[in-house]
């Protein structure tokens, strides 16, 4: 079988399938396991998979990856993203973080500051930082959305709208090439727009990858965010754009 009837049948499955694996797909062509792993890595390219541990899904549309599979995609970015974040942190601040697995690698990387408030719509997020030492954790309750641990709805919004942090962190599902910021589930933007308006400051934390993806609902504009922290801008054009709206740009 040559490389583009072998990709062609590769996506098919996943279309089938929703997600495949790479060590399935070497069985089931006969071909050595890194040989699905390049293939896998050059229709990612082309954006029409997306790696995750393991193997691939498709890229998303109307609805999010699964969250496991959203935790180990782009791992290494994300942890790069989090630390060049926490250091734009002071110790002593207050802070908002919302859902989202980069939002949590932030959260992991704060266990060395002092005197922090954290509120947060984010179970895992809460977990993490609730073994991390001079750090006030307030949960904002709302209805608990188990496939991530997520609190949203009108509870968790009319919870949110009781504060006033110093920087309000949040992550997106994607990031178009206008700069809107994307998600997926309604009720989690409107507590996202809460989160931003209660805040002094928003910091933003994504990945490159978030810049190939789609999601139906908007959140906001990078150019309302002063801290846009990440590992890759796509287009000079954006650039210049982020520059005209005078967002700062932290390359991870």
């Amino acid at each position: 079988m040559d490389i583009e009837t072998r990709h062609t049948a590769i996506l098919t499955r996943a279309r089938d399938k929703g997600k495949v694996s790479a060590t399935q797909l070497a069985a089931h062509f006969d071909v050595a396991v890194q040989t699905i792993r390049r293939d896998l890595r050059e229709l990612a390219q082309a954006g029409l998979l997306e790696r995750v541990h393991g193997g691939a899904v498709l890229p998303s549309g109307t609805r999010n990856i699964g969250y496991d599979d959203r935790r180990a995609l782009n791992r290494d970015a994300k942890a790069r993203i989090a630390a060049k974040a926490a250091r734009l942190i002071p110790d002593n601040a207050s802070l908002f973080l919302n859902i989202g697995t980069t939002t949590e690698a932030l959260a992991r990387a704060l266990h060395h500051h002092r005197n922090l408030k954290v509120v947060t719509n984010n179970l895992n997020v809460a977990n993490i930082l609730a073994h991390t030492r001079d750090c006030e954790v307030v949960v904002a309750g709302g209805v608990l959305r188990p496939s991530d641990g997520g609190l949203v709805g009108d509870l968790a919004a009319l919870a949110i709208a009781r504060f006033k942090v110093d920087i309000a962190v949040i992550g997106a599902s994607a990031i178009d090439l206008d700069g809107d910021l994307l998600d997926f589930d309604p009720e989690e933007v409107r507590v996202s727009q809460a989160i931003i308006g209660a805040a002094r400051k928003t910091m933003v934390l994504s990945d490159k990858a978030k810049f190939t993806r789609k999601a139906p609902v908007k959140i906001g504009s990078l150019m309302d965010v002063d801290d846009f922290v990440t590992d890759g801008i796509p287009s000079e054009r954006l650039a210049n754009a982020l520059s005209d709206w005078g967002t700062k740009v932290h390359l991870a």
